[in-house]
């Protein structure tokens, strides 16, 4: 297999670089990342006109990327600018609405392609950790459409979301894979209620509930009972899109560490001469690299057989979870007590990569999950 990016990759991620590094400094994202809003719109229809989303979705789908490394590329680069815009939603719920939905609910990914639409993903639960297939939340089917009760939880964007994508059950137990349906459910239905706060590592979640939110008959996404496998692909595709932003997150993180190295002077040396610190050094770099190569190999299994996929992606989940925090802990612990301080942007870094191990399961989960397919 060949794991060469293609030219048009290559320039996507150039582009990119260069404007997350001209647009997006570290002034600029915290501003946003504590702005009411959390995220910040102008920005969002910057990178929605130079095809950043797009390059997360097909050409079928109004898009011109949409593969494994096409997600790599983007959000690798948006992981290196602690981008907080809400490409992870777009990604989850475009893909989920791709994937299932009938030509009038696609037309919704051209909205999220265009910026126009803010799309969130709604599936974890409070009760649910990690488990794809733990869905409480109800679906009933009435003379006119849908009724939807229920709660989700850290649902990111929730608050600025025009519509959701809410997974619900409409027949079998808690915890079975069949019987759980998939809703495009407008922010503006009665009985949605939306409670927003700040994340921890920037920007915004929101809690979801919903009590007697009413739906017409065409708000159901693919089959009825059906979506665990268009789930499951849609979070193989956020679970990618994770690893390769810690990836992006864990190199700057990296090379702010070498520059403080070289740069910070005891007994009238650089620190960076010091040959400990030089060997906890070549630690994370191999570290970062172990990384980088479980990320190319979830990527090049993206749209493979299922449990090659399912067993990449969770290795490469596993991976960056234990290296990210490795990566955030040494190198806060190198730049000594400024390492922690909110001005420094390393602090940042450190709390998103501690955040995205937890974000759609985390290490122990993808350990598990890796070994029980491996009995399948």
């Amino acid at each position: 297999m060949n794991f060469e990016h293609t030219e048009d990759r290559r320039m996507l991620a150039d582009t990119l670089n260069r404007f997350v590094a001209k647009e997006y400094g570290f002034e600029t994202r915290d501003k946003i990342s504590k702005s009411a809003l959390g995220y910040s719109p102008e920005r969002w229809q910057q990178f929605a006109e130079i095809g950043v989303i797009g390059a997360l979705f097909d050409e079928t789908d109004g898009g011109f990327g949409g593969a494994g490394f096409d997600l790599a590329v983007v959000f690798e680069a948006l992981g290196r600018g602690l981008v907080i815009e809400p490409f992870l939603g777009a990604l989850l719920a475009g893909s989920a609405i791709a994937d299932a939905g009938s030509d009038a609910q696609k037309k919704r990914v051209g909205e999220i392609i265009a910026g126009a639409r803010i799309a969130a993903f709604a599936h974890s639960e409070p009760e649910g950790r990690y488990e794809l297939c733990h869905v409480l939340t109800r679906a009933k089917r009435t003379n006119d459409g849908w009724v939807l009760d229920g709660a989700k939880a850290v649902v990111q964007h929730g608050e600025q979301a025009d519509f959701f994508v809410v997974s619900a059950r409409t027949a079998g137990a808690v915890n079975d894979e069949a019987g759980i349906s998939l809703f495009v459910v407008p922010a503006d239905t009665p009985g949605v209620a939306v409670r927003g706060y700040p994340n921890i590592d920037g920007g915004r979640a929101a809690e979801l509930t919903l009590a007697g939110a009413i739906l017409p008959v065409q708000a159901l996404l693919g089959a009825e009972g059906q979506s665990h496998a268009t789930l499951e692909r849609s979070i193989g595709r956020g679970i990618l899109a994770l690893c390769a932003e810690a990836v992006g997150a864990m190199d700057a993180a990296k090379e702010a560490t070498l520059d403080y190295l070289r740069t910070r002077r005891q007994f009238g040396v650089p620190i960076g001469s010091f040959q400990a610190l030089q060997h906890r050094m070549v630690d994370l770099h191999l570290e970062i690299e172990q990384s980088r190569s479980a990320v190319i190999n979830a990527a090049g299994a993206l749209d493979g057989q299922r449990v090659a996929r399912e067993k990449a992606l969770s290795a490469a989940k596993f991976t960056i979870g234990r290296s990210g925090a490795l990566v955030a802990e040494e190198c806060i612990q190198m730049h000594g007590g400024i390492g922690m301080t909110w001005e420094l942007p390393l602090a940042h870094y450190a709390k998103r990569l501690v955040m995205i191990n937890h974000q759609l399961g985390d290490e122990d989960h993808h350990l598990e999950r890796y070994i029980a397919l491996g009995r399948t």
